[in-house]
Formats: C-alpha cells, structure tokens, sequence
C-alpha cells in the first residue's frame, strides 16, 4: 500500500486487503496552478530586476506577487495530495479535507451500479469520474473525481464487485 503506515481514517480487518488506491490525477489542482507558477516566476522576475536598485516599491511587489502565487500552489498541492481514493476488499473509501476531514465509506455489498465518465479531455490526458450507486438510492453515492487511469480502477472495482456477489453469505 501506498500509505506507508495506515492513516487513522483508514480501518482495514485483518481479513481485509487494499486492491487499489489513489489520489486524483494532477490535472485537479486546476488551472489555477499553472496561472500562480506564472505569478511567481513574474514577481521573482520583478523583484530582482529591481532589488539591484534597493529595495523599493517595485521590489516589495514582486516578491508580494511570488508570495501569493506560491501560496496558491501550496494550497492547491495541499487539497491534492489529502484526496485519496481506496479500494479494499470489502469496502471503498474516499478521503479529503486539509484541516478538516471527510470519508465516506462504503461496504461492496451494499454497491447496485457504477459508473465511468471521461471528457474528451479526460481521456486524452488520462482521467475520469467512477460514481457508485447504493441500493435504495437512484443518485451517485460517491464519485471518485478526476482517478487516473479510470478504466483501471472500473475494472479492480467491477472485478471485486464479482467477487463479492459469489461469496458466501455470513452465517
């Protein structure tokens, strides 16, 4: 597994197994990304194009503007990398949140339909949408945004739904 040690949103059984795992594809930290790496390369351009001069209007804005940028980045990095998107087993999870924290979890057995979306742009650059529909319910329970490689993870998704269905009831 990915994770290293379990993280304490994460409750694996003994019996339990993770059979695929992910964040969301880079492309969802958003255009916004590359609009603020363009914002500091501007603001360290001015600051230092200036700064030989002293420090001045100019050079407290530029490095204003590549402050801001690169707290834009980091912030955007941070929701990043604290998406993370699980499949056991038994169970999925899907787990975001920076400073505060939301998973949603749900048992396989309870899963009636699931769904595969990509843009054009999705599959050109290798993403896609996976929604889960629960039993009793004919909205999407949980969509896995933006997954790389979809297809992948449907399949590993699809395979352990199969699996499932053949298992034997708890006695």
């Amino acid at each position: 597994m990915a994770f290293g040690t379990t993280p304490d949103w994460f409750h694996i059984s003994d019996d339990e197994e993770v059979v695929w795992e992910s964040r969301p594809h880079p492309i969802a930290m958003g255009a916004g990304v590359p609009i603020a790496i363009g914002v500091v390369i501007v603001g360290l351009f001015v600051a230092g194009w200036t700064g030989a001069e002293g420090v001045g209007i100019w050079t407290v804005l530029g490095v204003a503007l590549a402050l801001a940028g690169t707290a834009v980045v980091a912030a955007r990095y941070l929701v990043w990398t604290n998406t993370r998107y699980v499949i056991t087993s038994s169970e999925l999870y899907k787990k975001q949140g920076v400073l505060s924290r939301d998973v949603t979890q749900f048992r396989l057995d309870r899963i009636q339909n699931t769904s595969l979306r990509q843009s054009m742009l999705g599959r050109l650059l290798g993403f896609g949408d996976l929604t889960v529909y629960t039993a009793g319910s004919g909205d999407p329970e949980l969509t896995f945004e933006r997954v790389p490689r979809p297809a992948a993870a449907s399949s590993v998704l699809s395979d352990r739904l199969e699996g499932s269905a053949t298992d034997e009831p708890l006695r």
